[in-house]
Parts: C-alpha cells; sequence; structure tokens
C-alpha cells in the first residue's frame, strides 16, 4: 500500500472486493429471517437426486400461504447448489442451509409470488 492510500473495508489491497466467508459454499450472509421460524412442513427428499428435492420443495410450497417455512432434507450433494438456486429463481428466501452427517438441510421462506 502506498503513503496516502488507505485500503478501503471490505477490500483486497488490490481494491478488488473480498470473497465473504467460504468460496466454495454459497453467500448467505444477507438473507433475512430468522433461521428458528417455525416450520410448518418438512420435506422429506432423502434418497432424490436433481431434480427431485427441488420439485419436492416447489410441491410443498405451492401448498402454503406466503411466509410460510419449510425445511428441505436431501442427501443429494447437487442441492447444496439448487435449492439456493431455487429459492433466488422463485423468489422464496434461503433461510438456513447445513450439513448434519450426510444430510443437507434447507430452511426456506416462501415468498409472495407464488
Amino acid at each position: 500500500m502506498t503513503a496516502g492510500r488507505s485500503m478501503q473495508a471490505g477490500t483486497t489491497g488490490a481494491g478488488e472486493p473480498q470473497a465473504p466467508g467460504n468460496p466454495q459454499a454459497p453467500d448467505n450472509s444477507q438473507t433475512p429471517g430468522n433461521p428458528d421460524e417455525p416450520v410448518a412442513q418438512v420435506v422429506d427428499a432423502e434418497g432424490l437426486v436433481c431434480p427431485w428435492p427441488v420439485l419436492k420443495a416447489r410441491k410443498a410450497l405451492n401448498t402454503l400461504a406466503a411466509g410460510a417455512v419449510i425445511e428441505v432434507i436431501a442427501t443429494d450433494p447437487a442441492s447444496y447448489i439448487d435449492i439456493p438456486a431455487f429459492c433466488d429463481t422463485g423468489g422464496h428466501v434461503l433461510l438456513d442451509q447445513r450439513r448434519e452427517g450426510p444430510r443437507f438441510v434447507y430452511r426456506v421462506r416462501k415468498g409472495a409470488g407464488d
């Protein structure tokens, strides 16, 4: 860094934005909501592969009112990409995603668009 230049918060020394957290994991740091919200329905997608975890999540959300929360349990590693993408494109909110052993667990709040 040269004298007289200060590094802006949230950037690297080269002035590029820093990648938040693990670059392998989706960035949900700006996800609004409380991951402890009550769950209206649990979607069991264990043993199913793409596109079934997303399709089962969509089917469950279609039966609920906007703002309802579902929990999706999947074992397909692709769900780590597919469920967040489904939320982004469908107007839903990914409240939480975590791995519990061989399972991937997601909490999704239904958006107002469906």
